[in-house]
């Protein structure tokens, strides 16, 4: 199996020692440049897997570069970094990005993240900005795994100015339901996807989430830990077995406890949470 090859593009050595850290493996082979005429040069000369571009304090947006890598070469994954905006995360998956992280850059999550857009056969087009205000953004998610996972760390960098815990509730939530949706309304069809949004108000963030299946009823979902009977703690897990279902079932119960209100629709299809922003605060300050 031939090595992969990354390119990095910063103006700052730095971040390259950094990276090459974070990055170096025996199957790779990791090209770095600092320049965006570096970068259009070594994009001419041969192919990337991966291309990785941040941001300087010299004015340098690797986000300004995005349609030149799809132009030069279209297959080429690419994850961007910089200040942590919602602009530029916008920014981000409107260029079709894999990923995007903001500065300082996480060592552990970077370093997966570039393993799974290595791995993955991704659609440059699996989510799609469908409106995106600074208070309202909606994403049009195919149903793939993988698109679910990177449309939640893309909410997770759109609420980066929320404090950790808050952040962690809130995109904790919105991945288990968008995967629920994924799999239970979707099917993990390709062809169909999810509509979710994410609303800012000065009080609380809002989750809506609607999927392109038949629904559900509350009162019948028995792969659900929701569902457990009292003397049967683990009664889900069984049923998922038998049904050959991923494991997990615990969605839902775990989602009423990261968030305040958890609302569906009368079909089952569409889901809405809220968590309070000021309540989450207060909570907080309790704590300590």
């Amino acid at each position: 199996m031939s090595a992969r090859r990354l390119l990095v593009v910063d103006p700052d050595r730095s971040v390259h020692d950094f990276l090459m850290g974070v990055l170096q493996r025996e199957d790779r082979t990791i090209r770095n440049v600092y320049t965006r005429t570096e970068c259009l040069q070594a994009l001419k000369d041969e192919p990337y897997d991966l291309v990785l571009a941040g941001q300087g304090t010299d004015g340098f947006d690797g986000l300004k570069l995005a349609r030149h890598v799809h132009a030069l070469q279209p297959a080429a994954k690419t994850i961007f970094t910089g200040a942590p905006e919602p602009a530029r995360v916008i920014r981000a998956i409107r260029a079709h990005a894999y990923s995007y992280f903001h500065a300082p850059l996480p060592t552990v999550p970077l370093a997966e993240t570039v393993q799974q857009a290595l791995d993955s056969s991704y659609g440059r087009d699996d989510i799609l900005v469908v409106s995106a205000r600074p208070e309202w953004i909606t994403l049009g998610i195919r149903c793939k795994m993988d698109a679910a996972d990177r449309a939640s760390h893309f909410a997770r960098e759109l609420l980066s100015d929320l404090s950790p815990l808050v952040r962690e509730d809130v995109t904790g939530a919105f991945r288990e339901l968008l995967l629920n949706a994924v799999e239970h309304g979707g099917k993990y069809d390709p062809t169909k996807r999810v509509r979710a949004s994410l609303l800012r108000t000065s009080r609380s963030i809002v989750v809506h989430i609607a999927d392109p299946g038949k629904g559900f009823s509350m009162n019948a979902l028995p792969h659900a830990a929701i569902s457990n009977p009292e003397d049967s703690p683990i009664h889900h897990v069984e049923v998922r077995a038998e049904a050959g279902k991923r494991p997990g079932g615990f969605g839902i119960l775990m989602t009423r406890n990261m968030i305040d209100d958890l609302v569906y629709n009368e079909r089952g299809n569409a889901v809405l949470f809220v968590k309070y922003l000021e309540h989450s605060h207060t909570d907080e300050s309790q704590k300590h």
